[in-house]
């Protein structure tokens, strides 16, 4: 099939403006979320400061940091999630025509929904290639708890670019980047294989009601979310990493991380903020909806 830039830029322009309405929306339980995540690898907060848990933290943020505060890092991540999940959506689309040419989802089940995983895993790895600083500073000015300007680490996207660049390198700004492709494959495989199988099961799929694709899309997200949550937090956790001297360094590497979280904190600690995380995931369900409505419209 001949490449069509017209369809390719209408995947590109649904994703990316459906995506930009969710995120926004649900950004002060992900701040949370990133918060319960990384407390434990974060040189600002101390043992005694330590959020107790979601409440905890909904309550302190604005007591401490102002309610704004909430939406900090909000910004950088619009501008991450848009180019991320919309490259998603548009290369998910090329990459079922290579794992799903001439495949029949009726008689051949298990290779239709082998090839939604394949296409699904693909298109997330593809654009985390091109993306990660940006999802790297959008992780290191949420976690950023100072109140004021002179407290803060970085006063921008732009100042935790640059200042990582500085002091680390290229290097310093794809730290984790290993494990987030591990975990991207995962999350991905499930977010789209799943959703498309469903889909593609339904009796009329074009016609179905928005109401059964929000559960369907919200199932898939929380079920995504879980599977890949303890990857996501020891990438979180080795992008804190970055910036620091060698001898304040917590993790020597991914492997050292994976065992010093089980050693010190227990297995549950892979999971620190997995509840807000499922409450983060209306979003994902909301931005498959929206993707699927936004591009029934430009259509």
């Amino acid at each position: 099939m001949a490449f069509d830039p017209v369809s390719f830029a209408k995947d590109f322009i649904a994703g990316g403006v459906a995506a930009a309405i969710s995120k926004t929306a649900v950004a002060p339980i992900e701040r949370v979320k990133l918060l319960l995540q990384v407390q434990h690898a974060s040189k600002q907060i101390t043992e005694a400061q330590r959020y107790k848990g979601m409440v905890d933290c909904f309550v302190r943020i604005p007591k401490e940091q102002g309610f704004l505060s909430f939406w900090r890092g909000n910004l950088a991540n619009v501008i991450r999630y848009f180019p991320t999940q919309a490259l998603n959506f548009a290369f998910k689309d090329k990459y079922k025509q290579v794992f799903l040419g001439g495949v029949d989802k009726k008689t051949q089940f298990w290779r239709y929904f082998a090839g939604n995983l394949a296409s699904g895993g693909a298109a997330g790895a593809t654009s985390l290639c091109f993306v990660y600083p940006l999802d790297f500073a959008r992780t290191r000015l949420a976690a950023d708890i100072g109140k004021g300007a002179g407290q803060r680490e970085f006063t921008g996207l732009g100042n935790c670019l640059t200042k990582i660049f500085k002091s680390d390198g290229l290097v310093g700004l794809y730290r984790g980047f290993n494990v987030s492709v591990q975990g991207i494959i995962i999350y991905r495989a499930a977010y789209f294989g799943f959703f498309d199988t469903a889909k593609g099961m339904l009796p009329d799929p074009k016609n179905t009601p928005i109401v059964i694709s929000w559960l369907i899309a919200q199932t898939v997200t929380t079920v995504a979310g879980i599977m890949s949550y303890p990857f996501d937090t020891v990438r979180r956790r080795m992008m804190m990493q970055s910036g620091r001297a060698k001898a304040d360094l917590m993790y020597k590497n991914t492997l050292h991380c994976w065992g010093k979280i089980y050693r010190t904190e227990g297995g549950a600690a892979f999971f620190k903020g997995a509840f807000s995380n499922v409450l983060r995931g209306t979003g994902g369900a909301l931005v498959l909806v929206l993707y699927d409505e936004i591009k029934a419209f430009i259509f």
